[in-house]
């Protein structure tokens, strides 16, 4: 049930009467040199990945909090989350030394359990995901009669989220072209462009969610709140199946636009970010600067001060990996190719001789029959349209090749599965390297190689150290093991033999 109808000059009021800058801490503004230089505008973030819990989250708990009664103090108040809004709460019950339970579903990270009860948090697991979690926390505030914390549609929620705008509008001098928000529920959105629209509504105030997660985008689109079958949960900072009615009114009025990007272009924005800042943003904390990239490559604008808020900082260790791994094919600096080139001696080294000076980023391949074999590569570009130049090259020198750049299965499992029992190839050595991680390394192997010994198999992958670790299968007759031997030698490359693996043997041997 509403308690009152919002609108920019009521959030207005509310926000500039706001100080809790004994808990919240006014955060810098801060350019993103390298961000800037590449897409020719002057970009800045907004580094709420600074606050004490690491996420803007605080801003609006705290606000809550504070404006709570003796008496609502005094029973404890109680919450739903899954991270961010969990540890604000957490931090603002203790500044205020009042009770706080904090329902988090069964599948949260350890890391942000324990970062809740460091704040003194009592925590309750329940569910798998935010919406039982939710649910069960209503149950518990009916039965305990505690204030129940609501981590986006509440309306001192969204005038504490709106504080960011306020700083941003005070300590910025120039003018503005837009501000890029991540969104999850709405708060963050719906509190910054209220603000920013009462005070300059030129300034445009653009959302960016995450596909998969776009109940604002389709809520907008179908002018009703949408509840969303699934939820991805890539970027779970800003992952909810529907979004709140205040925040659904205060979006519907003032912001300008939304953005949906991808997983591999969020991977490229923590990457963006990290190069310029050294600092690792969350998927949901670099939804802003994936938006910034796809607006400004789709609108073509340059030379303008845009804004990025940076909204937190809380990402689990092992999501690293996958960052990783995705973050070039989101910057359009890697291409997944499968090419099929003919099962002979020196045809592996012909098709490197044919990408030229391109770095190959990663090699798959396992011996299939003895016409033809295909193998699966990831090779360094510049844009996609050199992808297009590459395959062009491959097909006039007879070679089929296939874009797989844009396929997940090719990019989750694919990848990983390449390769099987080869009980054909007669006379495989195995042996595992390690490549100086270099141009050149890889074509320096293969010049060496004796033309007459076949590869059956072989896997790299670049994973940015300063070695490279390679798996090669060569089929050499019992008669040149010396001069394998004196090839190994003379290659100078570290290696182990791996032929008596017990792995190997299980899954790749014959």
């Amino acid at each position: 049930m509403r308690i009152m109808k919002l609108d920019k000059n009521k959030l207005k009021r509310s926000i500039d009467q706001i100080d809790n800058y004994t808990v919240v801490k006014k955060t810098p503004l801060l350019k993103q040199d390298q961000l800037s230089f590449r897409f020719k505008n002057n970009i800045f973030l907004k580094r709420e990945d600074l606050q004490t819990v690491h996420s803007f989250k605080i801003r609006g708990a705290f606000n809550k909090l504070s404006k709570l009664s003796t008496a609502s103090l005094k029973r404890g108040v109680i919450a739903a989350s899954a991270g961010n809004h969990a540890q604000g709460v957490a931090l603002g019950a203790k500044k205020l030394k009042t009770r706080a339970l904090i329902v988090m579903p069964e599948t949260t990270p350890l890391i942000k359990i324990n970062a809740v009860r460091s704040y003194g948090a009592e925590v309750v697991l329940h569910g798998e995901s935010y919406s039982e979690a939710y649910q069960y926390a209503k149950k518990i505030e009916k039965k305990e009669k505690l204030c129940f914390i609501h981590p986006y549609d509440d309306p001192d929620v969204i005038a504490g989220q709106g504080t960011i705008a306020k700083e941003i509008l005070e300590n910025f001098n120039q003018p503005i072209y837009a501000i890029f928000c991540c969104v999850g529920g709405g708060g963050l959105l719906a509190g910054i462009s209220s603000y920013v629209k009462a005070i300059n509504p030129k300034i445009k105030v653009i959302g960016v969610e995450a596909l998969g997660a776009e109940a604002m985008t389709k809520s907008l689109k179908s002018k009703r709140r949408v509840t969303l079958r699934q939820v991805a949960l890539f970027a779970d900072g800003a992952a909810v199946k529907q979004v709140g009615e205040h925040t659904y009114d205060l979006c519907k009025q003032y912001v300008d636009e939304m953005i949906v990007v991808d997983n591999d272009a969020i991977c490229a924005a923590i990457k963006d970010v990290y190069e310029d800042s050294r600092t690792i943003l969350e998927p949901a904390g670099a939804l802003a600067v994936a938006g910034i990239k796809s607006y400004v490559e789709k609108n073509n604008i340059s030379d303008k001060n845009i804004i990025g808020i940076a909204s937190g900082a809380n990402i689990n260790f092992d999501r690293l990996r996958f960052v990783s791994e995705r973050a070039e094919i989101g910057e359009q600096r890697e291409a997944l190719l499968a090419v099929t080139i003919p099962e002979k001696p020196g045809a592996f080294k012909s098709f490197c001789e044919l990408l030229g000076k391109r770095n190959i980023t990663e090699f798959n391949y396992r011996f299939a029959d003895k016409s033809s074999a295909q193998i699966f590569t990831g090779i360094s570009i510049e844009n996609l349209q050199e992808v297009k130049e590459i395959i062009g090259a491959l097909e006039s020198s007879g070679l089929k090749a296939i874009d797989l750049t844009a396929d997940e299965v090719a990019k989750l499992h694919l990848r990983h599965m390449v390769g099987g029992h080869a009980p054909n190839v007669k006379n495989e050595t195995v042996y595992r390297f390690e490549f100086p991680e270099k141009p050149g390394a890889l074509m320096n192997f293969l010049k060496h190689l004796n033309k007459g010994w076949n590869i059956s198999l072989f896997h790299y992958r670049n994973h940015g150290a300063d070695t490279a670790r390679v798996l090669v299968g060569i089929q050499v007759p019992p008669k040149q093991k010396q001069t394998f031997k004196d090839f190994l030698s003379h290659l100078g490359y570290p290696y182990w033999d791996e032929s008596t693996n017990p792995s190997y043997q299980l899954f790749l041997g014959k």
